[in-house]
């Protein structure tokens, strides 16, 4: 298959027909990594899911603690 680089706004783009994406098994709006690899430009999906907060919350192990700060006196206009 062979298509063209064309300028979109300040980028260049090329458009991937759908046949192409559904081959790969991908879809719109999905998260791909772009890398060149020995001069090729490899277009690859992310499989990385998003974690609940269920699955955030397993890894916390209860120790973190809030501190405060002095920010110093108020300089020029500002008020507090």
């Amino acid at each position: 298959m062979y298509t063209t680089i064309q300028k979109w706004g300040n980028s260049q783009a090329v458009r991937l027909p759908k046949g192409l994406l559904e081959d790969a098994a991908m879809r719109e709006n999905d998260r791909v990594e772009i890398k060149v690899e020995n001069g090729c430009i490899i277009i690859s999906r992310i499989n990385k899911k998003h974690k609940t907060i269920e699955e955030r919350l397993a890894d916390y192990n209860g120790d973190y603690r809030s501190t405060e700060w002095d920010t110093g006196n108020p300089r020029g206009k500002e008020v507090w």
